[in-house]
């Protein structure tokens, strides 16, 4: 614990007190910081002025980031038909019908994402309960009839999903330590205008309140949100 205070305490002075940065700035100063010995993540935290208790300000879906997050998931897919070997050509770890649904509900849960198609949700359905939020839908991008297509931009780490929390924060990675400022850029505006897109028409005032981001073992930097919403815009 001492070494990781040192760390932290290190890689603080690196990033000082300084006020929102333009993200490209931030993501510069952020790499200096993650010092640790493995490939840190890169984290973004969002406020948003919305209330997720409004069921019309729920803000939630996915983002296809051009340089990926750098982090491969189990990926298991619920289907039948001919879906079944296109979402095992495509990468899937798991693939099944009935059977899957069978071995969820008796505690089977080894897997980041579940996907389905559109052709069997009366079967997902009887998951509701035990899967909560990992729960497919349409809404988050993890129901659909290209399942080919959405296993490939999860297991090449291209998608990210999104989904607004209690406090109206979203958090999300958007890459690794070891990427360059500029893709990390790339990946955090091509979020942003997701986020921007997926504006509820209710949310009055400012949508994006504040914007941190950080390493894995490192302190958070600021951005802009203004500079942000214009550079993700273009």
């Amino acid at each position: 614990m001492a070494l990781k205070g040192k760390r932290y305490k290190a890689a603080a002075e690196t990033v000082g007190k300084n006020a929102p940065m333009l993200p490209m700035e931030a993501f510069e100063l952020i790499k200096k910081a993650a010092t640790a010995k493995f490939d840190e993540t890169i984290d973004v935290a969002i406020k948003l002025g919305v209330d997720p208790r409004q069921g019309d300000q729920m803000v939630r879906g996915t983002a296809s980031l051009p340089f990926g997050t750098g982090k491969v998931r189990k990926v298991a897919v619920i289907t039948k038909g001919d879906k079944v070997q296109e979402a095992l050509d495509a990468g899937a770890d798991t693939v099944g019908g009935e059977e899957l649904v069978k071995e969820i509900q008796g505690g089977w849960m080894d897997f980041e994402v579940l996907l389905a198609t559109p052709d069997v949700m009366a079967l997902v359905g009887k998951l509701g309960s035990i899967l909560r939020a990992k729960m497919p839908s349409k809404k988050a991008g993890t129901v659909a009839p290209n399942i080919g297509e959405v296993v490939k931009e999860i297991k090449t780490a291209s998608r990210v999903e999104y989904r607004v929390e209690k406090a109206g924060i979203i958090h999300a990675p958007i890459g690794k330590a070891s990427f360059t400022a500029e893709q990390l850029t790339e990946n955090f505006l091509t979020l942003v205008a997701a986020l921007l897109k997926a504006k509820p028409s209710s949310s009055k005032g400012k949508y994006l309140v504040n914007i941190f981001v950080s390493s894995t073992m490192g302190p958070s930097v600021a951005i802009d949100t203004t500079e942000a919403a214009k550079l993700a815009k273009k």
